[in-house]
């Protein structure tokens, strides 16, 4: 079995020590290349590269950025027909929220265990887990997009790590808190358009789910849209209101051990085949934490079954 082990050095949290006891791990069961990305799209294209070759396995070692490169990549180089290589991940970045939702420990010699015990089991004949995607149409997702504040805050965020400033969990809120500050001073923008539905307008900011949570503060999850999963449709979570103490009691459900999200403002639905989006003027949007500029259409299309994954199995429900 042949696998790539693509490595972003410049990752939050990977270390040349970690890099290269990941590969000597993986060593032990497959054929292992490593390659290192050095500007941004880079990780598209080895992943393009490595799909044209049939390699087994790319392995991610950095953040939730890198893994959407590499899906990307593998999906514009697939020809019909073909499976294309399984994705693992060994987190390195600040809140690697992919590989978490995956079942992934976000300690990364915990993973390079979790990874090198999956790998012996596909060996062994267990098959790879397959999830869905988001196609965003000019570009895939692997587990969330954002219209309005979700974007603000994300460029916002990327102009301080251009400046050379750690990205940590408290510079985030501090980020977003400020964000939503000042969209509350704003005019609603967008129109959300649902399958079988009229269209709602007057919406401030809509974040659309793949999986679940929506992200980490830290350890702690955030939710949004908690059925929404790498196995069903899509989530929304929307708003039509900036009361300050409307959304502060629905923060304090998103951040609840057992969220319960309910609110006269809030537009919520967890198994969507497609949603749309629209904005009187562009607006800031981001895909998978990545900032892809303003836009004022985004159309979010549920594909399942579109990538293997080096993950546990889904755990059957309780």
């Amino acid at each position: 079995m042949r696998a790539v082990l693509i490595v972003n050095p410049n990752a939050t949290s990977t270390t040349a020590a970690g890099r290269d006891l990941l590969a000597h791990a993986l060593e032990s069961r497959v054929q292992v290349t490593v390659a290192h990305t050095d500007h941004r799209g880079h990780a598209i294209e080895i992943a393009q590269q490595a799909t044209a070759d049939a390699v087994d396995v790319l392995i991610v070692h950095g953040g939730d950025g890198t893994v959407n490169e590499v899906v990307n990549g593998i999906r514009s180089a697939l020809v019909p027909g073909a499976g294309g290589p399984a994705v693992g991940v060994v987190p390195g970045g600040s809140a690697n929220v992919f590989a978490r939702a995956l079942g992934i420990s976000p300690d990364p010699i915990e993973a390079t265990n979790q990874l090198v015990d999956l790998l012996g089991d596909y060996r062994r004949g267990q098959a790879w887990r397959r999830i869905g995607l988001m196609d965003c149409g000019e570009r895939w997702a692997v587990f969330t997009a954002g219209m309005g504040v979700d974007g603000d805050v994300v460029a916002a965020v990327e102009a301080q790590r251009a400046k050379g400033r750690k990205v940590t969990a408290s510079r985030y809120i501090r980020v977003a808190v400020r964000e939503m500050l000042a969209s509350a001073r704003r005019e609603p923008q967008l129109t959300v358009e649902l399958p079988d539905a009229e269209p709602i307008s007057g919406v401030h900011f809509a974040f659309v789910s793949n999986s679940s949570p929506w992200t980490y503060a830290n350890s702690r999850p955030v939710w949004t849209n908690p059925d929404t999963t790498f196995e069903t449709g899509l989530g929304v979570f929307a708003i039509t209101s900036m009361n300050v103490w409307s959304n502060l009691r629905l923060v304090r459900q998103m951040l609840a051990r057992k969220p319960r999200l309910t609110a006269k403002h809030l537009i919520r639905d967890d198994n969507l085949p497609w949603l749309k989006v629209t904005s009187d003027t562009p607006v800031a949007c981001q895909i998978d934490g990545d900032f892809v500029g303003a836009r004022d259409s985004m159309r979010f299309t549920a594909v399942p079954d579109a990538l293997a994954v080096v993950a546990p199995p889904v755990a059957p429900p309780k």
